[in-house]
């Protein structure tokens, strides 16, 4: 009772983070995993797994609401299934030291770029229909071979991409972002199964993450249509902070610097 209660629980915070922020929730599932002394293999999967839950549900409410453009999220999420299916692999030739440390140094990265990036004055009106969907599906691509791998769905790794090459703002970005997961997440847990990284434990706990997730992705949808940008940026600074900070300490513990 008491790991169901936790795994529910789990999943409520990260679909909250999904539907205000368009992510799969790995920024959030991740760090709380190894805070839990869960390997990072393990916590990578169980991520993997929720993600199918939340992005389908979430891009469902969206859709409904007519929040996206499902043609711009078709293309993104053809580049998603393409480079996640590399994930498996990757996930399978780095080391649990050695994959905590590369998901710290692209939590950073990311952090970093969001909170002084400075936007571009490319809009999308200026590129061509062939050069958008290039870069939709390049986006979806780069995207889904790095971050299925690292277990955080992608979102937050697209977002800046999109923003960046096709000047699109956050309140697009959001769900778009959302819908590129349910692709990147089903094509990341069949490499993740082929590579045998996803078993019957894991299905299982991913599973109980997954339907608290949906909860929390209906509430965190509802947030986002009456909060505004600039509150709605801060909370995301946040949530990038409190990553960071979970998973340098679940480092600091593996490489035995610290103890609890």
């Amino acid at each position: 009772m008491t790991d169901l209660i936790i795994y529910v629980s789990m999943g409520i915070i990260a679909g909250i983070s999904s539907g205000l922020f368009g992510i799969g929730g790995g920024m959030i599932i991740v760090p709380l995993a190894l805070t839990l002394g869960i390997s990072s293999h393990s916590a990578v999967a169980l991520s993997v797994v929720q993600m199918i839950f939340s992005s389908v549900f979430g891009s469902y409410i969206n859709y409904k609401k007519k929040n996206f453009d499902l043609k711009d999220g078709l293309f993104v999420g053809l580049g998603g299934l393409i480079g996640a299916s590399f994930s498996g692999l990757v996930l399978k030739l780095l080391s649990d030291v050695t994959l905590t440390a590369l998901f710290l140094c692209l939590s950073i990265v990311f952090f970093l770029k969001y909170a002084f990036d400075v936007k571009n004055a490319v809009h999308q009106s200026q590129r061509s229909e062939l050069s958008k969907k290039v870069i939709l599906v390049g986006a979806g691509a780069l995207t889904g071979v790095f971050a299925i791998s690292f277990g955080i769905g992608g979102g937050l790794l697209i977002a800046p991409i999109l923003g960046y090459f096709l000047g699109y703002d956050s309140k697009k970005v959001v769900p778009l972002s959302l819908f590129f997961v349910v692709f990147a997440s089903l094509s990341g847990a069949t490499s993740f199964i082929m590579q045998g990284v996803i078993d019957s434990s894991i299905l299982y706990n991913g599973s109980l993450v997954g339907i608290g997730s949906m909860i929390g992705v209906f509430l965190g949808i509802k947030i986002i249509e009456k909060m505004k940008t600039t509150a709605h940026r801060k909370v995301l600074l946040f949530v990038y902070l409190l990553s960071i900070s979970m998973t340098a300490f679940a480092l600091l513990r593996k490489l035995g610097i610290v103890e609890l």
